[in-house]
This record gives structure tokens, sequence and C-alpha cells, in this order.
């Protein structure tokens, strides 16, 4: 008797932890939304959407707002898709986070003011007030010796990101061919300095290494960065120094867009 008793026992305690468990999962997916934005689907949480009050998005899942559903039953929200990922990734982490070299502070700021969330649209405009700021301003770059700072380039830019690219690209290709050696470079904000930089017999900038193995040239270093600009977009306004005849040849580059 005792044993069906406790068999009893067991199978109503089984069913009471089913149900809680099926109410759990129940809870889980209700509290999942799929959005259809422009024709791309994003799945959260919801109370990821209802983070700001009085948001569209808060406004829509808390039926302040009417939202039509795409043929699957998911909420169609008719605006640009691939930006919304960035007005929720701004929901999920309460701050704005884009991607180097992101162009689009305009539209997004558009988006942002649509959805309703000043906070998120202002920080895109201050972003985008910055930027345009520091357009204005040319930005240099030099490359030189560290016992001769007149021989050398200079790289000059109205665009911050692309001389940091080209710093990021000329270190790369230094390391690589300065394998074993790697103090025999030193780079702080502007200035990439070589401490092996010395002329070869026919005026030719040469890096080499203690046992005076060739590595490259500064003309290899200036075609890297004409290359780099020239894919980029950017065009060459003019060598700064026409003296020399010939871009290869010159001290300074300047390009712009």
């Amino acid at each position: 008797m005792e044993r069906k008793i406790n068999r009893r026992e067991n199978e109503c305690e089984e069913k009471h932890s089913n149900s809680e468990g099926s109410e759990q999962d129940k809870d889980y997916k209700t509290s999942l939304i799929t959005l259809n934005v422009g024709g791309y689907l994003y799945i959260t949480q919801k109370q990821t959407l209802t983070k700001y009050p009085d948001s569209f998005l808060e406004g829509i899942i808390n039926g302040k707002i009417m939202c039509p559903f795409d043929a699957d039953g998911h909420y169609f929200i008719d605006r640009d898709g691939l930006l919304f990922r960035h007005i929720l990734n701004f929901l999920r982490n309460g701050e704005l986070l884009l991607p180097e070299g992101f162009r689009e502070n305009q539209l997004l700021a558009q988006e942002a003011e649509f959805f309703q969330l000043k906070v998120l649209s202002d920080a895109v405009k201050s972003r985008w007030e910055k930027e345009q700021l520091a357009s204005r301003e040319t930005t240099f770059l030099e490359i030189t010796d560290s016992h001769d700072r007149s021989q050398g380039l200079r790289i000059f830019c109205n665009a911050p990101d692309f001389i940091a690219k080209i710093k990021s690209r000329i270190v790369l290709v230094s390391k690589s061919r300065l394998d074993g050696f790697p103090e025999e470079f030193s780079v702080s904000s502007n200035i990439i300095q070589f401490k092996y930089f010395i002329k070869s017999e026919n005026g030719t900038r040469l890096v080499l290494k203690e046992d005076n193995t060739f590595v490259c040239t500064l003309e290899t270093l200036k075609f890297e960065a004409i290359m780099m600009a020239l894919k980029c977009g950017f065009r060459l306004l003019t060598s700064l120094d026409c003296s020399k005849g010939s871009i290869v040849h010159s001290d300074a580059l300047h390009f712009i867009k």
C-alpha cells in the first residue's frame, strides 16, 4: 500500500513540474518578438523593444500604436531593414556603437527620429557633427628617419580615419618585412620613425636590417599610400613639393575627396 501511495505522489510531482516547465517555456516564447523591418527579420525580446517608454516600438508592443502584420504574422515596419540593426543594438546596449567607417549618420538619425528614440537621435547627430568638423581639418602622417627627420615622407589628408588606416597598413608591412627586429621602428600618434633608414648610392631611401639585407624602399611606401588612397576614392591633390619633378621623388603627398 505504501508503495502505491509513494508512486502516486511521485506521479503528481512529475505532472506538477512538467506543467510548471511548460508554462515557463510558454512565457519565454511569448516574450520573443519577431519584427519584419523592410523585409529583414529580427528576433528579440519584448523587454528590449519596450526599454524606452513612449517610443514607437514600445507603443507597438503594448498596443498603443497599430501596426500591420506580414503574411507570417510578424509585425511589419516599412523602414530601412539594414539600418535597423543599429537601432536594435542601441536598445540592447544602451549606447551608440557603430562599425568603423560608418557613413550613414544622416539616415540613421532619421530612423532614430521615426522610432522616437531621442537619446539615439542626439547621439547620432553629435557623432555626425564631430565627423564633419574633423573632415575640415587636415591630418598628416610622417614617415621619417629617427636620426634625420628632414628625410622621409609626409602624407596629408582631410580624412583622419584614412590616415589611421594607411598608418596601420605601413606598420603591418614593416613588421612583416622586419621580422625578428621589432625595435627597428617606433610609432607615435602621427609619426613612424625608422631606426635603420639610410641613403643608397642613387639617393633611394632604404630600410635595412642589421645584416644589411634589403627590406623595402621609401618609394615602395609611397606607392602603397597612393594605391590605398585611389582604392578608397581619394585623389592626389598635388605633390606639396613639386621641385622634385616626380611624385615618386616628392617629400609629401596630399589626398582629398
